[in-house]
């Protein structure tokens, strides 16, 4: 009998012993990717774009209002977090595509009594990002993670990608040369849940990125469209951190 209770009180340490280590591990494994001095990830999503025009010039005319239609565009992207305690450095390299529709009045508020007459310019620019962020963990305990983050971007506009349309315009054959590097400034905040994350950011452009406007020659009677423009966007993202 007292074998029997020695045989059945080594089974239940040992029980207690293997279900102890299993939690361990178990923790440790879901809690490693915030303990790790380099993680690696990778992560896809949408975002929205809204061009800030701070120049628009049609025959001599200056339109001041300007209408956004905001259209949903993608991206995905990969990346490294360099960890020190609770600061980080986020490069990034990411494929946008981003797209969005202004509207306006040719004769803008010269002529209030005439019906309007609309024109239309619609973007859909092909990008190849890299960021380069610092981010500062405000939560990081066990699984879960709060960051915020911000740092420049530098941008290479895809030219033979992309997809520029203008409607309701004088000129014949418009088209738009765009300058194909730019940079960008990006903030945000991102949560993540063991290896599961989503972040959210807002960037704007430094710079214009509209080079110049040119089109038929054959075209008379019409004069040159001055065109200034920076690309703003809102976007939002999920990915796995390793």
């Amino acid at each position: 009998m007292t074998a029997m209770r020695r045989k059945l009180l080594l089974i239940i340490l040992l029980a207690i012993t293997l279900s102890a280590w299993g939690k361990d591990k178990l923790y440790d494994k879901v809690d490693r990717p915030n303990h790790r001095p380099v993680n690696f990830g990778v992560k896809t999503g949408f975002n929205s774009s809204m061009f800030i025009v701070s120049e628009l010039k049609i025959q001599d005319v200056t339109i001041n209002e300007v209408q956004n239609n905001y259209k949903i565009g993608y991206f995905g992207a990969f990346f490294m977090r360099i960890n020190m305690k609770k600061h980080f450095i986020q490069p990034e390299v990411s494929y946008n595509v981003s797209k969005c529709d202004i509207s306006f009045d040719k004769l803008g508020a010269q002529h209030p009594d005439i019906e309007p007459d609309y024109a239309s310019v619609t973007s859909v620019l092909h990008s190849i990002d890299f960021p380069v962020l610092y981010g500062y963990n405000v939560v990081k305990q066990g699984p879960y993670g709060m960051s915020i983050f911000g740092g420049p971007k530098f941008r290479y506009l895809w030219g033979r990608k992309n997809e520029i349309t203008f409607k309701n315009f004088d000129q014949e054959g418009i088209r738009e040369n765009i300058h194909p590097l730019n940079a960008s400034i990006v903030v945000g905040v991102g949560v993540n849940i063991s290896r599961i994350f989503f972040d959210f950011r807002y960037e704007q452009d430094l710079f214009n990125i509209s080079k110049s406007v040119t089109y038929n020659s054959t075209t008379t009677g019409v004069s040159d469209i001055t065109f200034r423009r920076r690309d703003s966007a809102l976007s939002f993202s999920l990915g796995v951190i390793f």
